[in-house]
């Protein structure tokens, strides 16, 4: 038999928040309602077939059934927005997507990098799925993950994991890193703590043959509009992962450890 061919470029949209009034450290990634819906008609109208990142992942892993063309929303950190107005929207369209909640923002009393802003709760997270939205961890505290020890590195992961494990009832597959930074001993951490794919940013559009655990994105900024979102949608725009690491990308990597020795964990907008 014939193997099915790879699927061509494939545009994973990285949102944030969806607000009118943001704080100011998070309105470079935020859209207004307005935008959003005129993004999400634009994805309507582009003929793509949007699927959960657990679908992209599944086909990546084994060539499970994937759309001729698809398309995967996502949504990081778990802003106020994305129970009630944002997944209304997405709902009202029948679109699905997937949502990578830090656990320490969106829990009272549990430690987090994240500044302060409008966030979920760990009681309206079982909400997402009635909404027909995937959930995935994006960590405990939003830490910069590949500047950590192994063992601050696991238990980001594994605490984030457990958490929403234990709200929802079912297991957590799924991981996002933060600021999408990882690297190699990164994504092996993540294999070795149960998850079975993880997103990074990237700005690119991701393809039939990317990373399983570091699956290309498009981060969706202020100045993004639904003609951008269009491109996107055609395969146009941006690169097309995989491709290795740049030598900016490395070196930042670097200083960004040996800033950490120094200061401990911090927050890197």
């Amino acid at each position: 038999m014939t193997p099915a061919p790879l699927p061509g470029r494939i545009p994973v949209l990285l949102y944030h928040a969806v607000m009118d009034d943001p704080p100011d450290w998070i309105a470079e990634f935020t859209v207004s309602r307005a935008e959003f819906a005129s993004q999400l008609d634009a994805i309507v109208a582009s003929g793509r077939t949007p699927v959960t990142v657990g679908t992209l992942a599944a086909y990546l892993a084994s060539g499970a059934p994937l759309p001729d063309r698809p398309a995967v929303i996502t949504f990081d950190d778990g802003f106020a927005d994305l129970v009630g107005p944002t997944a209304e929207a997405l709902a009202a369209r029948g679109l699905p997507a997937t949502a990578y909640l830090t656990t320490g923002a969106i829990t009272r009393g549990r430690p987090c990098l994240l500044p302060p802003a409008p966030m979920m709760t760990l009681a309206q997270v079982p909400r997402l799925e009635e909404y027909g939205m995937e959930v995935g961890a994006h960590t405990a505290t939003h830490a910069q993950l590949d500047t950590l020890t192994p063992a601050a590195l696991r238990r980001e992961l594994r605490e984030s994991k457990a958490v929403l494990e234990d709200a929802l009832g079912h297991e957590v597959r799924h991981l996002a890193y933060p600021h999408g930074y990882n690297s190699p001993a990164v994504r092996r951490a993540a294999a070795a703590a149960g998850y079975t794919s993880a997103a990074a940013v990237r700005h690119a559009l991701s393809s039939g043959n990317d990373e399983i655990y570091r699956i290309a994105r498009l981060i969706v900024r202020r100045t993004h509009t639904a003609a951008d979102v269009e491109r996107w949608m055609e395969g146009r725009g941006a690169k097309t992962a995989p491709y290795r690491d740049s030598l900016p990308t490395v070196g930042w990597r670097m200083y960004r450890r040996a800033r950490t020795l120094l200061r401990g964990p911090e927050f890197a907008g």
